[in-house]
């Protein structure tokens, strides 16, 4: 699908619009200007620089070890690739739990220095008075309940998360606590789909699913999962439509051949 031309900018105020419509938004992860330039020539809403880059740029094993400045690399690859779609950012895991002063601080240097449109932090209340702070200074913040992964020391495991009733009453409140707040949207990350529903009518800001079924305002998924470049991580809610790591190693493969037989560079590619 091309570009749709009737939005030459999302803001938070379009996301807003397109929950009221029931228009669904559509967002996918990027880490570099290439890739970026794709997406945003395609139409994709949001582009999520995630803390995802940890796991798929880098070859760690969780999300924790990617610093703030590592951070601002990305989101500023991103930026310079970007016309139409809405840019959020991921604070990065130890840059805003427990320090509000510093989390306002790396928000801050997010925006000032990548020129991204948006944070996205993890938690409800135990992150209430960071949100605030970031809030008070004008810097839009999406909230992230469900599966946290920057919590993954804590929980110990990737499963389901608010699969029982106190769980699931603790979500519903963290949500309307971050609506109130001032948050512009949330992501849940791995809950019961009548989880995500319940706390989809339940708020009036827009709700991105990654996992949590099809009744919420939009998705989002990891771009080299929903491609194939990454193969080891298979959950449930991922959807691979493509398989470019088979595609990648035939391409490279073709060009082994053809510099070890002399069939590249070929007359016509020779000056």
């Amino acid at each position: 699908m091309s570009k749709q031309k009737t939005i030459p900018k999302i803001t938070t105020h379009v996301l807003q619009e397109m929950k009221l419509k029931g228009e669904k938004i559509a967002m996918l992860t990027a880490y570099d200007y290439s890739l970026a330039r794709i997406l945003d020539d395609s139409g994709i809403d949001v582009i999520l620089v995630g803390d995802s880059a940890s796991n798929v740029m880098a070859g760690y094993k969780t999300t924790l070890p990617i610093t703030l400045n590592e951070m601002i690399y990305h989101a500023s690859s991103v930026m310079r690739a970007v016309t139409r779609a809405f840019v959020v950012v991921d604070l990065p895991f130890g840059t805003y739990q427990g320090n509000s002063k510093e989390a306002l601080n790396s928000a801050i240097r997010i925006m000032k220095e990548s020129g991204a449109n948006a944070i996205k932090m993890e938690g409800g209340k135990e992150i209430i008075e960071s949100i605030d702070r970031i809030l008070s200074a004008g810097i839009p913040v999406m909230g992230h309940l469900g599966l946290t992964p920057q919590s993954i020391h804590k929980f110990g495991t990737y499963v389901v998360r608010a699969t029982n009733e106190d769980e699931a009453n603790k979500l519903i409140e963290d949500a309307h606590l971050l609506e109130k707040a001032g948050c512009f949207g949330i992501v849940l990350e791995k809950i019961p789909a009548e989880l995500g529903e319940k706390v989809t009518k339940a708020i009036k800001i827009p709700t991105i699913g990654i996992g949590a079924g099809s009744k919420v305002d939009g998705q989002v998924l990891v771009l080299h999962d929903m491609l194939g470049i990454t193969q080891k991580f298979s959950p449930r809610f991922l959807r691979r439509y493509h398989n470019l790591t088979e595609e990648i190693k035939g391409s490279v493969h073709s060009y082994i051949d053809d510099v070890k037989s002399v069939n590249f560079p070929n007359e016509r590619e020779e000056y």
